[in-house]
């Protein structure tokens, strides 16, 4: 609860990754036990799904994190229903949980329906701090130096890269699909994301990290991180009021800059007094409690001024990346984001109805012929970005632009947040999802090519401290 209340979800719509917060308010007291049973039931399903999915993709050479996406999906409302939440219009009795937990308590229907509103809501409590803490990981990703060493080359890539796919995106939807504004907004920018992580790691294996080819891709991808949280910032809070306000989005695009270049170029005020505070520090946490502090706390900031929460982590990361302590801080937030971050992958994959795509049921169709259309703008955006480097010659164009093509795990937090705030309807929610899973299977294999490689396997993806390294 105080973490619902200092920490408001970063859009409202993220609050449907929880159920209403009121509800543990009104849980009487002997539901307590069953609620905590109920949720460490939950919690091993999760764990269980997402480590088994992560080493099963790890094996066949894919992304682990796509593996627990769709671990994700077998154990949620797809398939088995061991995690489902009620917002999907779900009721106690269709959770294998929550039966299994009448057949031990003997429950009432109506007290089982309490506990497995109050049982959800912790579940996507701890998957929206897994969310915060993702971007706070992806924020020390980000490297500042390399950032202001790919030059105006990799700027040009990566606005391209995220103006294209995004217009593309959402003038289609409205167009084709007579998608209403704000979803295909959503949509459009789920397409914008390029996962650094994925594309860093094949590079480097072909030796290519270095290269023109390889900086430019490299560092687009982290301006497209920058980017890709700005416009996360804005559409989630115009998925707020509904509508599109012109004044708004000029105001949230400036405020979201303003507060990230601010907190960048108050850098050395806030390193500066971290290290002091770090040294000060002598008992366990000494490092890592202070860096939660600054995030969450950051986070605050981001919601407090009408932005996101996580806009406020991911500028925390960029912070602190800066810092004389930042390896060791990757390693420390490392058990932590593997211990929350998993459960907010799986709860994404649980939500989404992939019953939805059936295309022998009439009313799917028009779900899969998005999936598609998705895709596709998903990879032509991409490509054309080689071509917008400009004032190089001789360089692999066709290189940067696959090299740009993987979502990863970005393009998953905006399917999310998207399908959490309710914004998004099933058919389009599992598109983006298919989208995600479809441009990160594909951009290893499709790298190699183009860089003339004839290495098949696809390797696994870099870990932010690799990412540094490199």
């Amino acid at each position: 609860m105080i973490l619902s209340n200092m920490l408001p979800p970063f859009s409202e719509g993220l609050a449907a990754l929880m159920a209403p917060i009121p509800v543990l308010a009104t849980v009487v007291a002997e539901d307590s036990p069953i609620i905590l049973s109920g949720v460490l039931l939950t919690l091993v399903v999760i764990y269980l799904a997402s480590k088994f999915g992560a080493e099963v993709a790890r094996r066949l050479d894919f992304p682990p994190v796509l593996g627990e996406l769709v671990a994700g999906v077998i154990v949620g409302v797809s398939a088995l229903h061991l995690v489902i939440f009620p917002e999907g219009g779900l009721s106690a009795s269709d959770s294998v949980i929550m039966t299994a937990l009448q057949s031990l308590n003997q429950l009432a229907p109506d007290a089982l329906t309490r506990i497995f509103e109050s049982q959800s809501e912790v579940i996507s409590v701890l998957a929206e701090i897994g969310v915060i803490i993702l971007l706070f990981e992806i924020g020390l990703e980000s490297d500042l130096r390399q950032l202001k060493e790919v030059g105006i080359q990799a700027t040009v890539v990566a606005c391209v890269g995220v103006a294209a796919p995004f217009a593309a995106g959402t003038a289609g939807l409205m167009m084709f699909f007579h998608v209403a504004a704000i979803p295909a907004i959503f949509a459009g920018a789920a397409l914008t994301a390029t996962s650094i992580g994925i594309t860093s790691k094949v590079l480097s294996e072909l030796g290519q990290l270095k290269s023109k080819e390889g900086q430019i891709i490299v560092g687009a991808a982290v301006i497209d991180d920058v980017l890709g949280i700005i416009v996360l910032a804005v559409v989630a809070s115009l998925a707020k009021t509904g509508e599109i306000d012109v004044a708004n989005v000029i105001y949230l695009i400036v405020s979201a800059t303003a507060f990230l270049i601010g907190s960048i170029l108050l850098g050395g005020v806030f390193n500066k007094s971290f290290v002091a505070i770090v040294e000060q520090l002598k008992t366990r946490g000494n490092i890592v409690i202070p860096a939660f502090i600054f995030a969450f706390f950051m986070a605050f900031l981001g919601n407090a001024i009408h932005l996101e929460a996580i806009l406020g982590a991911f500028a925390a990361g960029l912070v602190l990346d800066e810092t004389d302590a930042r390896n060791e801080l990757d390693e420390l937030i490392k058990p932590i984001a593997d211990l929350l971050v998993p459960i907010f992958f799986v709860t994404v994959g649980a939500r989404a109805d992939l019953g939805v795509l059936n295309p022998t049921v009439p009313e799917n169709r028009a779900g899969l012929l998005i999936a598609t259309f998705l895709i596709a703008v998903a990879i032509i955006g991409k490509l054309i970005t080689g071509w917008a480097a400009f004032g190089l010659s001789g360089i692999n164009r066709f290189a940067i632009g696959v090299g740009m093509i993987p979502r990863g795990e970005v393009g998953l937090v905006f399917a999310g947040i998207g399908s959490a705030s309710g914004i998004l309807d099933k058919p389009l929610e599992v598109s983006i999802i298919i989208m995600v899973i479809l441009t990160t299977f594909l951009a290893p294999p499709f790298l190699r090519v183009a860089f003339g490689s004839s290495t098949n396997s696809i390797p696994e993806p870099i870990t932010p401290v690799e990412a540094a390294s490199e």
